[in-house]
């Protein structure tokens, strides 16, 4: 029997690695009604158990060859769109690998990141549709970085948005995945963008300055206003139902679910926020978030915030895989009510947080909670603030102003002096 077995190693093998090509030839042979004790007779082969064995080896086929995908970023001022495009990249693939480019790569293509390397990954890592990152990946995918992937981390295929992603010198920087033929495209997010953050940030500094030292109250809310209009302006998403369900989990907690939550503005999504929220959902089996209304926020923190508003901010912190469920317009003080409507068996808050503790009759917002017992501080695992982040942003710009400055009045001052030698 042993032998018998082994002489049939060559046919189970030629099943496995072409099923689709034998299960044509069965059909074919059962149309022209060739009798099967003719496949039967081949090293003794049982045609009626290699049929009921087709659809295992099918199924193991498929499952021992997941289809792995490659997408790439900078991921610096982290935001929906990205999160949508990593989203639709998953979609083509079982596993999806992510690579995120090194600073120095950034800076020769684009500039200097805002982000450092560690932010960026832990706000990459922490999105609910990656598997896997690789740090300081290349901006152009290069031969030897394209037969790493393909090699190495079996990519199958390598993913970018339809935008043009141009190098320097105005060649394609996935030309090679395209001519490979192992090119994917998706739909780049509209309404939102990098840039676009930036610009609603340092339009908030410029009006910030035209106030000036008027301090009355009517020039503080005038000036509030404009600054929501502007964001209403620059700001182009369209949000819908739709992109929110995709976002969303779509489960429940279990009936004996330890839920926990935790409130905050989630305003310029960073890594403090991933880390927090990794932290608070450890803690439990569902983790609750609340995002404060817009108007909360500038009550809070001042009329310059939110940089994002409401609904840009929860796809955001959807988007985070350790967010089960999140409270759209949550309120500012955590009420009886709250607690029993939703279950909560936690309420928790990180020890990094930005608030306007003077304003007049501030109540504590966590005062029922911690009546009840059910209030813990977090220590906040990394010290990084929506402030902080918007301030880099400032001091980039700035450094850029300066820098171009000096180099138009040094060419200026070059043509100067050339006009100068031909007059002479």
């Amino acid at each position: 029997m042993a032998m018998e077995y082994e002489s049939n190693n060559w046919i189970w093998e030629w099943m496995y690695n072409t099923p689709h090509l034998f299960g044509g030839l069965m059909l074919t042979a059962a149309l022209l009604g060739f009798s099967t004790s003719y496949f039967g007779g081949i090293g003794n082969f049982p045609v009626s158990y290699a049929w009921s064995n087709l659809g295992f080896l099918l199924k193991k086929k498929r499952d021992k060859r997941r289809v792995r995908v490659y997408m790439d970023g900078c991921f610096d001022l982290m935001h929906y769109g990205h999160a949508n495009a990593l989203r639709q990249a998953k979609a083509l693939g079982d596993e999806l690998v992510v690579g995120v480019v090194s600073d120095e790569e950034i800076i020769a293509n684009k500039g200097p990141p805002i982000l450092s390397m560690e932010e960026r990954l832990a706000l990459v890592s922490g999105l609910k549709w990656v598997d896997q990152v690789i740090a300081n990946a290349p901006y152009a995918i290069t031969e030897e970085f394209m037969n790493s992937l393909f090699n190495e981390h079996k990519i199958d295929y390598v993913i970018h948005g339809d935008d043009p992603c141009l190098l320097p010198d105005g060649s394609d920087a996935y030309a090679l995945a395209k001519i490979a033929g192992r090119y994917k495209q998706i739909k780049r997010t509209e309404g939102v963008s990098s840039t676009d953050i930036v610009g609603r940030i340092l339009s908030s500094v410029n009006d910030n300055k035209g106030v000036g030292d008027n301090n009355s109250t009517l020039s503080r809310v005038d000036s509030g206003r404009r600054r929501q209009l502007q964001r209403g302006q620059l700001s182009q998403f369209l949000p819908t139902s739709r992109r929110i369900v995709q976002f969303s989990n779509g489960k429940g907690p279990g009936p004996n679910a330890r839920i926990v939550y935790i409130d905050g503005a989630f305003d310029l999504f960073h890594a403090g926020h991933v880390e927090i929220l990794k932290k608070a959902r450890q803690l439990g089996d569902f983790l609750l978030v609340g995002i404060y209304p817009d108007y909360i926020v500038s009550e809070q923190r001042g009329m310059s915030y939110p940089v994002m508003h409401l609904l840009e901010r929860t796809l955001s912190v959807l988007a985070c895989r350790y967010v089960d469920e999140v409270i759209i317009g949550a309120p500012w003080e955590v009420t009886k009510d709250m607690i029993t409507t939703f279950n909560i068996s936690l309420v928790v808050h990180g020890t990094v947080a930005e608030s306007n503790s003077s304003l007049p009759g501030e109540t504590d917002p966590y005062a029922i909670p911690k009546s009840m017992g059910i209030f813990r501080l977090l220590e906040s695992p990394k010290s990084i603030t929506t402030s902080s982040v918007a301030q880099r942003i400032v001091t980039n710009h700035e450094v850029y102003m300066k820098r171009n400055a000096k180099k138009l009045q040094s060419e200026k001052k070059y043509y100067e002096e050339k006009a100068y030698v031909a007059g002479d």
